[in-house]
């Protein structure tokens, strides 16, 4: 199983790694610009992954959807091993370390994040940002919900007919329970990505690869 995706360079040589999921049925074009809202002096490498799976109703795809908060075990392991791996391999071609990731997403693309970023054997990022999703409950898949976590960032609407904004209160009461530091907004929208957010995103990015950088 291939990870494709597309890349957006630092201006200089990267502080660190923004890697962004995107949402079902969607590509690696559609995040994308979200790369210069979130990170606008282009201090880290941005990619986009593609997801791995064609499926109806057309599009790229992470996994299938039967149950929300319930990916289709079948095709969301096989992903999420193939996405790990090719984390794995990114970090280690770009010299720039699970400590120097933020890895975020929008619906599928959020729940993907909250997968790799807390899943039982994988690193812990810089920082975690789901948008309009939920943390997974798969058969086959464990969390770990274990000390230290990173920050992380929810943004879902409250008019969101796709997963309900239940879903990002879940989420946030889940982390919170567990220690982790949570940055949580709703906005009146349906599912879709609040610009006001992203902007806000910024300097908490900056500063959530700070406290994880070396010199800090």
């Amino acid at each position: 199983m291939t990870i494709e995706h597309r890349a957006r360079p630092a201006a200089g040589e990267p502080e660190g790694l923004l890697v962004l999921f995107h949402g079902r049925g969607a590509d690696e074009n559609d995040l994308f610009p979200l790369l210069d809202l979130l990170d606008p002096e282009r201090r880290l490498l941005g990619i986009t992954p593609q997801g791995p799976l064609s499926l109806p109703p057309g599009g790229a795809h992470w996994y299938a959807v039967y149950e929300i908060g319930h990916p289709d075990p079948g095709t969301f392991l096989p992903t999420y091993v193939a996405v790990s791996n090719w984390l794995d391999a990114l970090a280690e071609e770009t010299g720039l370390g699970p400590d120097r990731t933020v890895l975020g997403g929008f619906s599928q693309g959020a729940v993907m994040t909250y997968a790799l970023g807390l899943g039982r054997g994988r690193p812990r990022p810089a920082a975690l940002v789901g948008l309009s999703g939920f943390v997974p409950t798969v058969e086959g898949f464990e969390l770990d919900l274990h000390q230290p976590l990173p920050p992380v960032a929810i943004g879902h609407g409250t008019y969101d007919p796709v997963i309900g904004v239940e879903w990002g209160r879940r989420a946030k009461q889940l982390l919170e329970e567990a220690g982790a530091e949570v940055l949580y907004r709703e906005y009146p929208l349906p599912h879709a990505v609040d610009p006001g957010f992203l902007t806000e995103l910024s300097p908490w990015l900056g500063s959530a690869l700070a406290e994880r950088s070396p010199a800090s």
